[in-house]
């Protein structure tokens, strides 16, 4: 694994002015994260806690308040630092009159691709999101789901080392929701990072390696989903040809009961879903209630 991380969030703050003379809005408070080269990092969270602001300040769109944004070491706010990377907005443009084949080729064309290599890459594109047989249409006959996979299809058309996907599966319906999960899963099998916001849990259960909550601007929790999901206070046991008898004596037999195997031991998963509800649910705040004085 590189020394250099793929994206590197350091202590992240962004402000905004909602008025010309009222307070500032605080949307991300000292976020932190980091993901490595070749890993699939999901980022999930309530609406409005600052998702989409710290992707943007990640992706130079906004200027952080405080903190700093890197891409493989380069920073955020330097133009070169997004060559590397493709981007599929929650609520991608795109020119409808085109076709599948032709909005590639215009992508393409953008970041500088020209001749045959660019040809090959339409038809590698193309066949990548399963819209090779839709090549020739204008996208204004395309579902949902087909838009949203030609625009992972023009978010990795430069060959990017790592994606950034803002709610891929928005809108889309769950067999268009099931080809995008395997189109990242293909893209994490090819050594490509990931960085995905997405508001579907088992989506961002099935693909990630880490995760992060953020809630009301702040990183709740993070780190690798399997340790994130363990429920720390019990312990599983999972025992194969094991009879009814040995299941009451479990801890002291196991050792020594010749036929029986033990496939794992560890923590027990919560889903991410619960974890997720846990995490963002509003905190109670307990206050005295006053106790009225009668006078006697």
């Amino acid at each position: 694994m590189s020394d250099i991380p793929a994206v590197e969030v350091s202590g992240l703050v962004k402000d905004f002015q909602i008025s010309l003379r009222g307070p500032k809005l605080r949307a991300v408070d000292n976020v932190s994260i980091r993901i490595e080269p070749g890993e699939v990092y999901g980022m999930i969270g309530p609406n409005g806690s600052g998702k989409s602001t710290t992707m943007k300040a990640l992706l130079g769109l906004v200027k952080p308040t405080a903190g700093t944004c890197s891409i493989f070491g380069k920073d955020s706010l330097k133009v070169d630092s997004r060559n590397d990377v493709g981007f599929l907005p929650e609520n991608p443009y795109f020119y409808k009159h085109l076709t599948g084949a032709e909005t590639i080729k215009f992508y393409g064309k953008l970041c500088g691709m020209r001749g045959a290599k660019l040809k090959h890459r339409i038809d590698e594109m193309l066949n990548l999101v399963g819209l090779d047989d839709a090549r020739n249409r204008t996208l204004k006959g395309y579902s949902k789901g087909m838009l949203q996979r030609i625009g992972l299809a023009q978010a990795l058309v430069q060959d990017p080392r790592l994606v950034i996907l803002d709610e891929p599966t928005a809108g889309v319906d769950p067999s268009g929701s099931r080809k995008i999960r395997d189109l990242i899963l293909e893209l994490k099998n090819r050594g490509m990072t990931v960085f995905l916001c997405s508001h579907l849990l088992e989506q961002v259960q099935e693909v990630c390696d880490r995760v992060g909550i953020i809630n009301h601007g702040k990183m709740v929790r993070q780190g690798k989903l399997d340790d994130l999901i363990a429920l720390e206070d019990r312990t599983e046991i999972v025992l194969e040809n094991a009879s009814p008898e040995l299941l009451d004596q479990i801890r002291t037999l196991v050792d020594i009961t010749y036929g029986v195997d033990m496939v794992s031991e560890g923590n027990p998963r919560t889903t991410l879903e619960n974890l997720f509800l846990k995490e963002t649910k509003p905190r109670r705040t307990v206050t005295k209630k006053r106790r009225k004085r009668t006078n006697s």
